[in-house]
């Protein structure tokens, strides 16, 4: 299984998506934007596209951000989609997915940082793919948008601060605002890069400080995208692709 990364920033790393894709021996592959490597030319050899956060949303434009071209990845995410493969946008990523197929993303009701619940919906209920998450789960944050809704699009998990955690596009395209790939090391590089928002903690219900953002353990919800990332393969190798 071949694997692209589409990174935006090098604060908003892969982390536990990467460590799953080398643990299963799959082909990993990159497009660190930021650094000045290029988008794929095409994705039919790609099996997993995976579209990561970053600082910007899908309205900025490469005159405001020279390295991101939102356009160039909604087409690059609708040409994957409508070629069958599985797609998962995380934070800026699920907006751009969400817009690559009509649904123009929204600013979320709260800003959120730290490791906070979301709690799954009745959709969620009746996906395979979810249904080691429990009703609830503790997992990372770090935003201020959510994605937009296509016609059929599902909630799978909701939180106190944004109705639009988890989205389910179809079987193979999902969006999640949250960051269940947060790790300790991914954790402290995002520290370095948010000390306005983190030292006004005390002014937001859903943000945490420094101090207690490093006191948190994010393995077991590593644990659970693992799983996740596990079914949604086998469900696109069912596909015959």
């Amino acid at each position: 299984m071949q694997v692209h990364f589409i990174v935006h920033e090098d604060f908003e790393a892969p982390g536990a998506f990467e460590t799953w894709a080398m643990a299963r021996g799959h082909k990993v592959t990159f497009s660190r934007v930021y650094a000045g490597q290029k988008l794929p030319g095409d994705v039919r050899d790609i099996d997993l596209l995976v579209v990561m956060g970053g600082p910007q949303d899908p309205s900025v434009t490469p005159d405001e951000c020279a390295h991101f071209d939102s356009l160039a990845e909604q087409a690059l995410i609708a040409s994957a989609v409508l070629l069958g493969k599985a797609v998962i946008g995380v934070c800026l990523g699920a907006q751009l997915i969400g817009e690559a197929l009509g649904a123009p993303f929204a600013h979320s009701p709260e800003k959120e940082i730290g490791k906070f619940p979301v709690f799954m919906t009745a959709a969620s209920e009746h996906n395979p793919l979810f249904s080691h998450f429990g009703h609830q789960l503790d997992v990372g944050h770090w935003h201020n948008d959510m994605p937009g809704l296509t016609t059929g699009a599902e909630i799978i998990a909701w939180s106190e601060g944004c109705p639009r955690q988890i989205v389910a596009y179809s079987d193979l395209v999902y969006g999640f605002q949250c960051h269940m790939e947060l790790t300790r090391s991914v954790v402290e590089l995002l520290i370095a890069h948010s000390g306005d928002d983190l030292s006004r903690a005390a002014d937001y219900r859903f943000v945490q400080s420094a101090e207690e953002l490093r006191t948190h353990d994010y393995t077991k919800m590593n644990n659970v995208l693992f799983t996740f990332l596990d079914k949604l393969e086998s469900r696109y190798r069912r596909t015959g692709l």
